[in-house]
């Protein structure tokens, strides 16, 4: 069986408003530090590093060094592997809308009329 747990990590990760925001800035501005990354946010440099350990976690980000600096840069291919996912998943969805769509098309055959009980609730109870 696959296993969905790097799925699940990057779910994880992505839930919080403060990490899209890191993955954002990192997707239109490419590298940065972490003190580059923190500018921006009302946040402790720590608070900014335990963000940025869930998204590495998450294999959202990688981070080099580069002399005293290590920069962090996004990593595209698990966001690839996040949007195929999505793509399946759709393309499945709508196969099952596809095939409801043209069942409910289909005319309909009447159905058989049930048998209609005969007599009133007062007959019944007379007998």
């Amino acid at each position: 069986m696959q296993s969905f747990q790097p799925l699940s990590d990057t779910f994880a990760a992505l839930g919080d408003p403060t990490r899209l925001a890191i993955l954002s800035r990192l997707a239109s501005e490419g590298d940065m530090t972490v003190q580059e990354i923190a500018r921006p946010f009302a946040m402790s440099l720590p608070a900014v590093s335990q963000h940025l350990k869930v998204l590495e976690r998450a294999g959202l980000i990688a981070r080099g060094r580069d002399g005293q600096k290590r920069p962090c840069r996004l990593n595209a291919e698990r966001l690839a592997e996040t949007a195929r996912w999505f793509d399946h998943t759709r393309a499945a969805w709508d196969e099952r809308f596809d095939r409801l769509e043209r069942f409910l098309a289909q005319p309909q055959s009447p159905q058989p009329q049930s048998p209609q009980l005969t007599g009133s609730k007062g007959e019944d109870n007379e007998r």
